[in-house]
């Protein structure tokens, strides 16, 4: 199964600060292990929702809205793309991920994706 690990947004990622020499290092080794198990399929950091923009549906109507953007627990600051066997094996390496916010308080969501089985007509 695929899962999206979801690094969520800080006041620190949201005002650009960033990452420390340590925490990329350290990072890099976690991305490291990740590749080496076969588990890592993609992951990038975003940069933040300042330099973003949203495109809104409503009505029939598109509209384009310029960040940043309010809630800053609702944005993204990077993500992952993991092949894992279990959602429980994709939480054995989310707990074994570096703090990606030291300092603040930070989360990761893990969401497993849809694969094209699940569309099947049964």
């Amino acid at each position: 199964m695929r899962v999206m690990v979801i690094v969520k947004a800080t006041a620190n990622s949201e005002k650009g600060v960033m990452p420390s020499e340590k925490l990329l290092t350290d990072m890099g080794k976690f991305n490291e292990e990740l590749i080496k198990a076969g588990v890592m399929l993609a992951g990038d950091g975003l940069k933040p929702s300042s330099q973003g923009k949203r495109v809104r549906f409503a009505a029939g109507k598109k509209t384009v809205v310029d960040g940043p953007f309010a809630e800053t627990k609702e944005l993204v600051a990077g993500y992952w793309i993991w092949q894992v066997k279990s959602l429980d094996e994709a939480l054995e390496w989310a707990r074994r991920c570096p703090d990606p916010m030291p300092g603040e308080e930070s989360e990761l969501e893990v969401r497993p994706l849809y694969e094209m089985e699940d569309f099947a007509q049964t």
